[in-house]
C-alpha cells in the first residue's frame, strides 16, 4: 500500500491517494483544495480511483468530493453520522477494499460525530482524531472533549505502536508520525482521567 501525502490549501490540510501497488486501485482521502495536484498524480501513477473517502464531514475535508468524483466516477463514502451527501454509508468495524488492500474503519468520535480512522497494512490515518502532537479540537457543532477521551484511550491507545500515522493536518514538528511515538510525545495521549481531560481541553 503506498501513499501519496500531499498538503493542501491554507489550513495545511493533507489529501492522502492510497495506492494498491499490486493493482493500481486506490483510494483518495479527504479531497478539499489543489485538486489538479491529485488528477496529475492520478495520471502520473496510471491509477483507478474507486472510492472518495472522508474521515469527517468539516468542509476542508470535503470540499473537492463532487469535483473528484465527477472525474473519477468514484462514489463517495463517509460514517453513517454525517449529513453531507455521498453514496456509501459504513459504520465502525467496516472494512474498505480496494486492489488487494483494505482499511478498517474505526469510529472515533470527539472532534465531531462521524469522525473515523483507517487503519491497515501498518498504517493509520487519523484525520482530525489525533494529530502529531495534539488532537482535534472540540469546540464546533458535534465535538465533545468526553467522546474524544474515550476514541482516543478506549480505540486508539490500543492499537500497535508502530503504526504510521497519517493525520488531517500538517499541525506537527513531522509529516508523519508513529502511534507509539505519539503515546510517548503527544500530551494529549498521556493516561489521565475522563475528568481531567474534558478540564485540560477547556
Amino acid at each position: 500500500m503506498k501513499v501519496h501525502q500531499i498538503q493542501v490549501g491554507n489550513m495545511q490540510n493533507f489529501t492522502y491517494i492510497v495506492e494498491d501497488e499490486d493493482t493500481s486501485e486506490a483510494i483518495i482521502i479527504d479531497p478539499s483544495w489543489e485538486l489538479m495536484e491529485l488528477e496529475m498524480i492520478i495520471k502520473k501513477n496510471n491509477l483507478k480511483i474507486k472510492y472518495i473517502v472522508n474521515t469527517h464531514h468539516h468542509f476542508d475535508h470535503t470540499l473537492g468530493n463532487e469535483a473528484i468524483s465527477e472525474s473519477t466516477k468514484a462514489p463517495i463514502i463517509q460514517h453513517e453520522y454525517s449529513e453531507l451527501k455521498h453514496d456509501i454509508t459504513v459504520k465502525d468495524g467496516d472494512f474498505i477494499e480496494f486492489g488487494n488492500s483494505k482499511l478498517k474503519v474505526l469510529h472515533t468520535p470527539g472532534h465531531s460525530k462521524d469522525s473515523i480512522c483507517l487503519v491497515g497494512d501498518g498504517k493509520i490515518f487519523s484525520g482530525d482524531t489525533l494529530f502529531v502532537g495534539n488532537c482535534g479540537r472540540i469546540d464546533l457543532p458535534g465535538g465533545s472533549a468526553k467522546e474524544l477521551y474515550h476514541s482516543l484511550f478506549d480505540v486508539l491507545y490500543s492499537l500497535d505502536d508502530n503504526l504510521v500515522m497519517y493525520s488531517g493536518h500538517n499541525y506537527g514538528p513531522s509529516e508523519v508520525s508513529t502511534l507509539g511515538q505519539e503515546k510517548i510525545t503527544n500530551h494529549v495521549m498521556q493516561k489521565r482521567t475522563e475528568q481531567q481531560f474534558v478540564e485540560m481541553m477547556g
